[in-house]
């Protein structure tokens, strides 16, 4: 095993055909069974999970200083079709183009950039030949409701409204691609914060040279969340979410307010 210290937070590890970075200052002792829910498990430091394509694990995690650390544990599973018969497996292109890489890499960008997303906190890549596995740790945003928990209880405020149109266009501002916007990925704590969450397969889209092309992808970024609330409208008994509630959704992406 041999451990590298990347800069002053990262450290990477690289064992036999399994790839590990970490943040160095959050995991005082780092260990690659860390990536399992079975270390978990066996430390009874497991605190809840959600079933997606796979199980998330939320996971507490104590520092040398006995302060509690909530994170988040997912592995990287195929969707759509393929998914049936390839369930987890991906082909190897190098580290950084691996899902675990990326995801990582935009989740730190956006971070020093001070946007509401998830802190990245380890990953790893097992390597099998041409394809490989991967894992990831992220922070937990504590206390939060995703959107379609929210709206399938109660109406949502016009200021929240307002408040998930100007976090969006937050993102878009810095031209981050969130491949899979929908209302499951938009979370909203106690304090009424708006988070966005699994930026799996998202990106950096640098596109400025050509405006229209810049528009675009933002504008299919929002139709796709806006097809995301009508599926869950049609699809849940009760589900709190009318035309006015997207036009306001989009005055504060126009706006910022």
């Amino acid at each position: 095993m041999s451990q590298t210290i990347v800069d002053e937070q990262l450290s990477r590890i690289e064992q036999d055909k399994s790839y590990y970075l970490f943040n160095h200052n959050l995991i005082t002792h780092f260990s690659a069974e860390m990536l399992t829910p079975t270390y978990w498990q066996d430390n009874n430091e497991v605190t809840g999970s959600a079933q997606g394509r796979g199980t998330t694990w939320f996971v507490a995690y104590q520092d040398e200083n006995n302060n509690q650390h909530d994170w988040v544990l997912r592995h990287y599973y195929r969707g759509g079709l393929i998914g049936r018969v390839i369930k987890d497996s991906y082909f190897f292109t190098g580290i950084s183009n691996t899902r675990a890489a990326r995801e990582f890499a935009l989740l730190l960008h956006m971070q020093q950039l001070g946007l509401p997303a998830p802190q990245p906190i380890a990953y790893r890549v097992i390597r099998h030949h041409l394809t490989y596995q991967a894992d990831l740790l992220s922070s937990r945003i504590m206390q939060a409701n995703d959107l379609v928990a929210i709206l399938s209880q109660a109406p949502l405020d016009k200021s929240l409204w307002l408040a998930i149109g100007a976090t969006i266009k937050g993102f878009h501002d810095h031209n981050i691609y969130h491949h899979d916007l929908n209302a499951h990925n938009i979370l909203i704590n106690n304090q009424n914060r708006v988070f966005l969450i699994d930026f799996d397969r998202g990106e950096i889209r640098n596109t400025e040279a050509n405006q229209s092309k810049n528009a675009a992808w933002k504008q299919a970024n929002m139709q796709r969340l806006q097809r995301s609330f009508l599926k869950e409208k049609n699809k849940l008994a009760q589900f709190y979410f009318t035309d006015e509630n997207w036009q306001t959704l989009i005055k504060g992406y126009h706006t910022g307010v």
